[in-house]
Parts: C-alpha cells; structure tokens; sequence
C-alpha cells in the first residue's frame, strides 16, 4: 500500500477509502494501483510513500536465458 498526506484546507470525504473522513495534514494508505489518482491532484494530496514496485515476473511470463533462446532457433 501507498501512503498520501491530505493538503487541503477542509476535512475531505473520500468514498474510495470506505466514505471516509480525512482531515487537512492527515497521511493515508491508498491502494498501490491508485497511488496515481492522487499525486495527480498536487494541489490536494502529496505522496508520501510510493507503490512497492513488484520484481516477481508477470504471471505467465518465462524467463529464459540469452544462451537458451540462441539454442532454440537453431533447431529451426
């Protein structure tokens, strides 16, 4: 989970959070896939704490070497 700090003047409702209520200076977790649509919006919110990147390879993806992959093109 990301991490944000509320910057604007007046108590805010955030329905993405549960309906709820976020106070001026107030640090919140956001989901990583959301941390975006909030930094986007510098005037509101800061970013505090970036999404975690993942290094775990894509579901479905293989990792191969240089040296495998040269050996199977040469069967072909």
């Amino acid at each position: 989970m990301a991490r944000v700090r509320y910057i604007g003047a007046e108590p805010v409702t955030v329905p993405e959070l549960g309906s709820r209520v976020i106070q001026p200076d107030e640090v919140v977790q956001v989901p990583d896939d959301r941390f975006e649509g909030y930094v986007c919006q510098p005037q509101v919110w800061e970013g505090v704490e970036e999404p975690k990147v993942s290094e775990a390879p894509a579901p479905g993806l293989k990792k191969i070497s240089a040296a495998k992959a040269a050996d199977t093109t040469k069967g072909a």
